[in-house]
């Protein structure tokens, strides 16, 4: 009778730990918008601004960054796409961290994937006007105004 009490008491556990694993989280996703200059010789500077559109609101910010590695040039680069992951509108602020690199000459078109401390991913993708070539490790910081 105790073991059956136990295999009992194991798949109620069990139905519980998936009925919270399987329920919706409280997570949403917003649009986001950024421009962003940046140039650089050997060390790349930039920054910008943005607008994230979360449950009907529009939340401007800040975008600043810099990166080490082969860069040479300078662009302007409007990206637009979509900030997963978000609680509230304050989980977009912070550092996220880059690696990769790209290139642009009088326009194209590229693409990014980051993550920050608050676990909000932002994927985005656009164009870039200007001349610059880039193979550098950095990282932006975001910051609500």
């Amino acid at each position: 009778m105790r073991n059956y009490q136990t295999r009992l008491l194991g798949a109620a556990l069990a139905l519980l730990l998936a009925c919270g694993i399987a329920s919706p989280s409280k997570a949403e996703t917003g649009q986001v918008r950024v421009v962003f200059t940046k140039g650089g010789f050997i060390i790349g500077v930039g920054g910008g601004q943005g607008v994230l559109y979360f449950r009907g609101h529009r939340y401007p910010f800040d975008v600043s960054g810099a990166s080490v590695g082969f860069t040479i040039g300078a662009s302007t680069s409007e990206f637009h796409g979509r900030a997963l992951h978000l609680r509230s509108p304050n989980d977009l602020a912070g550092h996220y961290g880059v690696i990769g690199g790209g290139a642009a000459v009088a326009g194209g078109v590229g693409g990014v994937h980051l993550r920050n401390q608050n676990g909000v991913v932002l994927e985005l993708a656009g164009g870039r006007v200007g001349f610059e070539v880039s193979a550098a490790v950095g990282g932006v910081t975001i910051a609500l105004r």
